[in-house]
């Protein structure tokens, strides 16, 4: 007499219902069906039992992805003088496995639950693919097989690169299965992650002013941010002599390594959005997640690298949006070499955010300029010639640095002439 347990399934015959049976064993602890038994153990036999076989052959070769042969056999038995047909599954090493018409989506994925086969979860495909294919987010396989690449075949296309399906697996897009892997829907339209930016009046978060989130592949981001970004990088322009000098609130090359930066390096297992936040005095990017384990803050100022992503850093840098390895901190803080201001990084456990101070003013949050910012605070007013003592800067220096103070509503003037003195507004 024959019973159903969590490791064997009766069937009177091959129905649609098998493709569910032999897929949840596959995706469980694998176990045993036997096809011509009814589900109260009377074995009923089938009538042409090669047939079946046959059958049962095409689904495992034709409806159920990935590859599952390797995981399973088939073969004919007689069972009290009758045909019976027997099917093996193992557990699978290539998990979740499901329907190829309904991909890996709850739908499509089953598990064994008892004696029954039910439909996955969500988490529990996620955790499937994490068994299989491990933890490196890029290389684990996309739960959204449908896929589209319009906006970066368009960038690939800009820069006369080739974005077929050869390129796509080089570069880690498709996998040996030819499945999309999880770098294939940070580069799709699909993309599910963003980047959002906000601008604010003054220094602080009171006073907000508009917002802008950007979706689609994240080269595309890339390109709407930067431009967002540099909207609000003002320039202007000073005359040495006959000599024109145009001079930009933010260098150009720390915006843009800045945002590059955080796109390529944040932990995508996260699903929170990269930060932009614009501020009279300096302009600060959150990118999600901490740094790569192993690597300190000063290995990183240090130039030492290791990505978090190196298959979408390789993407990057074969579109000439990352010039070397290793060097994005030291660029940054190179790129403002002439200025008064300097960038400073903060490391949370799961952020890390690059603080762009505008160059040539106090930033208010920078630690270079936080002696100034509590020298004034404790000053009720001061003259020029005082903050001049305290500086130990020349009268032109500080001539200069008091009208920028100024322009940016940091200080105002009291009185006039020589009784002329400042305060912190």
């Amino acid at each position: 007499m024959f019973e159903e347990s969590p490791k064997l399934e009766l069937k009177r015959e091959v129905t649609e219902g098998l493709k569910k049976e032999i897929i949840a064993f596959a995706n469980t602890d694998g176990g045993e069906i036997l096809i011509g038994i009814d589900d109260d153990g009377t074995v009923v036999g089938l009538a042409n039992a090669q047939k079946e076989l046959e059958t049962v052959s095409n689904i495992l070769r034709d409806s159920i992805k990935p590859d599952i042969l390797v995981h399973t056999s088939a073969e004919i038995q007689t069972i009290k003088d009758k045909k019976v047909l027997k099917i093996e599954i193992t557990r699978g090493s290539r998990r979740p496995y499901h329907l190829a018409s309904k991909g890996m989506k709850p739908s499509g994925v089953f598990i064994r639950h008892g004696t029954s086969a039910s439909a996955a979860s969500d988490e529990a495909i996620r955790q499937m693919i994490i068994e299989s294919d491990g933890t490196q987010y890029e290389n684990m396989r996309c739960i959204n097989q449908s896929l589209t690449f319009h906006e970066t075949k368009r960038l690939f296309d800009a820069e006369g690169l080739t974005f077929g399906q050869t390129q796509q697996k080089t570069l880690g897009i498709t996998n040996s299965d030819n499945y999309y892997t999880n770098l294939g829907l940070l580069l799709s339209d699909q993309c599910e992650h963003s980047i959002k930016g906000a601008r604010y009046r003054g220094v602080t978060k009171l006073d907000f002013q508009d917002r802008k989130e950007f979706n689609g592949s994240v080269m595309k981001q890339v390109d709407e941010a930067f431009e967002y970004l540099q909207l609000h990088n003002a320039t202007s322009t000073n005359f040495d002599g006959l000599h024109r000098k145009d001079t930009a609130e933010y260098p150009v090359f720390a915006l843009r390594e800045a945002l590059v930066n955080a796109v390529v390096h944040r932990d995508y297992s996260f699903s929170g959005s990269i930060l932009i936040h614009i501020f009279d005095d300096r302009i600060e990017i959150v990118s999600v997640g901490g740094l790569v384990q192993g690597l300190t803050l000063e290995d990183i100022e240090l130039g030492i690298s290791q990505s978090r992503n190196p298959r979408l850093a390789n993407c990057f840098y074969r579109m000439k949006l990352i010039e070397s390895y290793g060097t994005g901190l030291q660029r940054i803080k190179e790129s403002y070499r002439d200025s008064e201001n300097q960038p400073y990084w903060h490391v949370g456990p799961n952020s890390f955010v690059v603080t762009l101070p505008k160059v040539g003013i106090i930033d208010a949050s920078s630690p270079e300029s936080a002696g100034l910012m509590l020298w004034m605070e404790e000053n009720d007013t001061f003259t020029s010639k005082e903050l001049e003592d305290y500086l130990k800067k020349s009268k032109t220096y500080i001539r200069n640095k008091l009208e920028s103070l100024l322009n940016d509503r940091i200080i105002e003037r009291i009185g006039k002439g020589r009784a002329t003195r400042y305060r912190k507004i």
